[in-house]
């Protein structure tokens, strides 16, 4: 479709540019998105006319439309209280690693809990594919991966740079205090060990169902079905909205054991 025409196209166009620091070392980088999020992406509607709805930005105390030339960033420090800011006194605080990513740190990948990654870029050299090249091998070779922090935007990022598939690649990284803990949940906290005849058909149905990790085996089933919607609306058909079947809730036990039961298929 032509979403995903224009989603390869952006993919060529650097979104930051800057260099990888490592002491001394400089190597001039161009950052690309690497992820290309496809889900659907809906306009609100007038319902009456069907045309597009905008949205203007509305002070509220004099209920008037502002131009952007007037508007500055404020921080919220008590109901309708606001500190203001200057451009200036912003851009001052910019950290430097706005245009450096600098690695101070190198680990093994491995060694990084999944829950803190966030989204990840391709690295390409930019008139230092020496350099480039001496970095991604050494740390292919070696098996780490560097640790450091970049900003984009408006955000600075702890990142981690790592080979994949003959390139460095840059994976932001969530913040420590950005990950809610599991412990602090208080239904997780009342949990019963589950009895022995449970542990042993839920042992059966994973040990069946075992294999190796391969993503292309997932599809996303709702843009496919939402691809068709489009394209039989297109042609003016009528769809007839149908109600998903609510699947029946069963006892544990039973629904276990029927599981396997369906497994030996």
């Amino acid at each position: 479709m032509a979403n995903d025409k224009e989603g390869a196209k952006q993919s060529h166009r650097p979104i930051w540019s800057g260099s990888i620091t490592i002491g001394l070392v400089n190597i001039p980088v161009k950052l690309y998105t690497m992820i290309r999020d496809q889900a659907f992406s809906f306009r609100l509607l007038h319902n009456a006319d069907g045309q597009p709805l905008k949205y203007e930005r509305v002070c509220i105390k004099d209920d008037k439309v502002i131009d952007w030339k007037d508007t500055v960033k404020g921080y919220e420090i008590r109901k309708n209280e606001f500190i203001v800011f200057k451009k200036e006194e912003l851009d001052a605080i910019r950290p430097e690693s706005d245009t450096r990513i600098r690695l101070d740190k190198f680990v093994s990948l491995l060694s990084i809990d999944p829950v803190y990654f966030e989204k990840s870029y391709i690295l390409v050299p930019d008139r230092s594919e020496e350099a480039y090249s001496l970095m991604m091998t050494v740390i292919s070779q070696i098996g780490k991966a560097g640790m450091g922090k970049v900003t984009m935007r408006t955000k600075e990022y702890p990142v981690v740079v790592h080979e994949y598939k003959g390139a460095l690649i840059l994976t932001t990284l969530r913040y420590a205090n950005e990950v809610v803990d599991p412990g602090s949940m208080e239904e997780l906290s009342l949990l019963k060990k589950p009895g022995k005849k449970e542990m042993e058909l839920a042992e059966k149905i994973i040990k069946d169902l075992t294999g190796e990790f391969d993503i292309r085996e997932y599809r996303d089933g709702y843009r496919e079905k939402m691809e068709k919607l489009i394209e039989t609306k297109m042609k003016g058909e009528v769809v007839v909205a149908q109600e998903p079947k609510k699947e029946e809730v069963k006892e544990l036990m039973v629904a276990l054991q029927e599981t396997i039961n369906r497994l030996r298929k």
